[in-house]
């Protein structure tokens, strides 16, 4: 079985990367070495280098797990989609509003 291909636009890429660089710039700070994070977040050396270039390949559970062996920090992941406010008003423009029946 062949590996399915990853089309990920550049601006998301950027993104991932941004990330993937602020990720090792938490570990450098914090002092921590790529053994030791990696065995916290029981992950491989070399995934954690994927996890610090930002390549769109590696789970979003592992990117979760190497936060949350950085010293917590994916509790901050709850603010990724948290106020969605293009979905509220195409939500708010499909409400229907109930119509009354007619009286008799």
């Amino acid at each position: 079985m062949s590996k399915k291909s990853i089309v990920i636009m550049p601006d998301t890429q950027k993104v991932l990367e941004d990330m993937g660089e602020q990720i090792k710039m938490a570990r450098l700070r914090r002092n921590l070495s790529t053994e030791l994070v990696a065995e916290r977040a029981g992950i491989s050396r070399a995934t954690l280098w994927a996890v610090e270039k930002g390549t769109p390949t590696v789970a979003i559970g592992t990117y979760a797990a190497v936060l949350h062996a950085l010293g917590g920090m994916d509790k901050d992941l709850g603010l990724v989609a948290r106020d969605d406010e293009f979905g509220r008003r195409l939500q708010d423009m499909n409400l229907v509003t109930p119509k009354r029946a007619k009286r008799k």
